[in-house]
């Protein structure tokens, strides 16, 4: 469009400056601004490009010009996996999952000792209760009534489960909300990549992105909670790991209960014959490379319900005597009750 001004502009003033154009190669500074044309000036460092480039022409005659050393960040090396830089991210979470699973085995072993002090103190109060009870008149169509006996109706597990079951829940919500999505991958998801490596460990436990993943877990912790909750106890059950490892209990103490898949129940096995199915998929998983599950995850709680079965408890549950001690005597040291 501006070569066609330019054009009909130089016919209507009759000026030739086709000659001038040959001689010159430019056109003049007036007829650059009708035109709507200025000339390009050279940047200043094509210049110095140029001047570099001189000498290396001459080289190349010469003979071949040094290669100058090219220096990289230090951040774009890859860390090898068997370099002591790759080994010291270990050291950390390695720390953190001995202090946080003896720590979790401790307050376990307090709960378990203010539970049954609770319930020795409570249970004239729970007479008591009782006996108001029955003099009070009955309410009839009280909705606060019935969530009470449905809840009292449930098993013990099952009581325990609820609240693990609402935070599952709470958090596979919160992956639906597109401003949590950053946290959410930071916090919620175990990446060994990451700069935040602990935390990940433990709330990772309780994020689900799909729905059936989630929906199926949850049904296997709630058919599970109440031979787990009635064979290791509720402090037990709440530090024993996750799903993975609260199935593997079960299995291994009662390897010959019959189970059944929820959608093929006519199909029944014993737990034995499923936990070996199950360590079997998640370790071909491990080794090649499906990501259909987490079968690292599944394999490790796997392994420690397996071991807590045979010896864990038997070596940490059953030495506790000790830790409570110094706890009852931290309590009733000043005078308490």
């Amino acid at each position: 469009m501006a070569w066609r001004s330019c054009s009909v502009l130089l016919r209507l003033t009759g000026v030739d400056v086709s000659r001038s154009l040959l001689r010159t190669h430019r056109c003049p500074h007036i007829l650059q601004q009708q035109c709507s044309f200025r000339r390009a000036y050279r940047r200043p460092e094509s210049r110095k490009v140029e001047e570099d480039l001189s000498p290396s022409r001459t080289q190349t005659s010469e003979g071949p010009a040094p290669r100058r050393p090219t220096t990289t960040p230090h951040s774009e090396h890859p860390v090898p996996p068997n370099s002591p830089r790759a080994f010291g991210r270990l050291v950390r979470p390695f720390v953190f999952t001995v202090g946080f699973t003896g720590s979790t085995f401790g307050l376990a072993a307090i709960w378990q000792y203010e539970a049954l002090k609770s319930r020795v103190q409570s249970y004239f109060d729970e007479v008591q209760a009782d006996w108001l009870e029955k003099l009070r008149p009955q309410k009839r169509g009280d909705v606060r009534k019935q969530i009470n006996q449905w809840w009292l109706s449930l098993s013990e597990g099952q009581r325990t489960v609820t609240g693990i079951i609402a935070s599952n829940a709470l958090v596979f919500l919160c992956w639906r909300i597109p401003a949590l999505q950053r946290s959410m991958i930071r916090y919620f998801t175990s990446n060994p990549a990451s700069k935040t490596l602990c935390t990940p460990m433990i709330l990772s436990s309780f994020s689900h992105f799909s729905f059936l993943h989630m929906a199926a877990n949850m049904y296997v912790l709630w058919s599970f909670s109440t031979s787990a909750v009635s064979m290791l106890g509720r402090e037990q059950f709440m530090a024993s790991g996750a799903i993975m490892a609260i199935l593997a209990t079960v299995c291994t103490k009662m390897p010959e209960a019959k189970l059944s898949i929820i959608f093929l129940p006519m199909f029944t096995f014993t737990a034995s014959s499923a936990l070996k199915a199950i360590v079997a998929m998640d370790a071909a998983g491990v080794v090649l490379g499906w990501r259909f599950f987490d079968h690292a995850a599944h394999l490790g709680g796997a392994l420690f319900g397996i071991w807590y079965a045979l010896a864990g408890h038997e070596l940490i549950w059953k030495n506790r005597e000790n830790f409570v001690k110094l706890w009852h005597d931290l309590r009733t040291r000043g005078g308490g009750r």
